[in-house]
């Protein structure tokens, strides 16, 4: 079984793993490397499974030019780099490498750096195309023959919200509100309670990906439009009042909104709905079967951007003393921009940092 991935010193990891051998046949002086950052003292993200090692994640902040083969440097500026990222072949195609890539992500955007980039050699094609999925651009070649991936917030693509992850774009018009029961909104957002630090929320969301399937029983219909921000709102279902232990706890981006049955009317078949959910979702096939029995059942695709953390969870009380509790059903609720920032304000957020122009 694979363990959350956890930050590391390189000093309590195992450099004879058979996990690094491809990594110490690609680049000779790894090794030696790898013994220099330990007395340094540097830290990586790493997770294990009973046979060893299964995923290395490790950030370093630059500000050089990046030499090019044949070509002029990239110029000097603040940048994060991807200094190793590797997954194990046994966990291909799980979402920890989507979980990962996300937490280097997220430190580039809170580092306020310019630019992140990853070298990586064209043989290793499914980790290219998950860093293509996330906006990286091939900007060269190092003389060693590998690919530079580069990622700018100046340049970012809004047109595909995992492109431009984990920013907001800045011209939305709306932003909406996802009410989620407080169990079920623990084992989905595990990260997005008021007990958790930074290093907890890294290291569950490294696990279990950005990327999420919440499935809901609307009684009416949605005002969701994809593409647009979402706030999520954990429904506080015990014998505490509302007003304090109900709150909005982290905020997300529509991806897409899917009716699988609408006033009793199948929009997609159970296979397909079973499919979709996936892995992004917490319920297992025989809960899925249960929820398909429903007249309205959605399917509402999310992009975890980030959360408001300990003591910053925005509660009910607030909202209403402010101005910002909707009538009626979450569901139909809209906020105007000026409302979203001021929340995600409230929420300790860097909305400069967040929303780029």
């Amino acid at each position: 079984m694979t363990s959350n991935p956890m930050w590391k010193c390189f000093s309590e990891v195992d450099l004879s793993d058979s996990f690094f051998d491809s990594l110490k046949q690609d680049y000779k002086e790894f090794s030696e490397w790898f013994q220099r950052k330990s007395k340094e003292g540097a830290q990586a993200l790493v997770s294990t499974d009973d046979l060893g090692i299964t995923s290395f994640l490790y950030l370093k902040k630059e500000a050089e030019a990046i030499e090019l083969a044949g070509a002029e440097a990239l110029p000097e500026k603040q940048r994060l780099k991807i200094g190793t990222f590797k997954l194990s072949d046994r966990i291909q195609g799980s979402r920890q490498g989507e979980g990962t890539l996300g937490i280097a992500l997220w430190r580039w955007r809170d580092e306020k750096a310019e630019e992140i980039y990853v070298t990586v050699f064209d043989k290793h094609g499914d980790l290219i195309t998950l860093l293509s999925r996330f906006g990286f651009h091939l900007a060269g070649r190092n003389k060693r023959g590998e690919g530079i991936y580069v990622k700018s917030r100046k340049c970012l693509d809004y047109g595909d919200p995992y492109k431009s992850f984990p920013f907001v774009r800045p011209d939305f018009e709306h932003a909406y509100v996802l009410p989620i029961d407080d169990n079920y909104h623990d084992q989905l957002f595990p990260y997005s309670t008021l007990l958790r630090n930074q290093l907890d929320v890294e290291q569950i969301t490294a696990g279990n990906g950005v990327s999420k399937v919440f499935i809901g029983f609307p009684s009416y219909g949605l005002s969701y439009k994809e593409d647009s921000p979402i706030l999520v709102y954990r429904k506080h279902t015990g014998s505490l009042t509302r007003r304090y232990a109900s709150a909005i706890t982290s905020y997300c981006m529509l991806t897409d909104v899917k009716w699988v049955k609408r006033e009793g009317k199948a929009c997609m078949d159970f296979a397909k709905f079973a499919s979709e959910a996936g892995n992004k979702t917490v319920f297992s096939r025989d809960e899925l079967g249960q929820f398909y029995q429903k007249r309205n059942v959605v399917m509402v695709g999310l992009l975890y951007l980030g959360y408001f953390g300990e003591r910053k969870n925005v509660a009910f009380d607030w909202l209403d003393n402010n101005g910002l509790l909707w009538e009626g059903h979450p569901y139909q609720a809209e906020y105007a921009k000026s409302q979203f920032l001021s929340i995600l304000e409230k929420g300790g957020i860097d909305v400069q940092n967040v929303v780029v122009n």
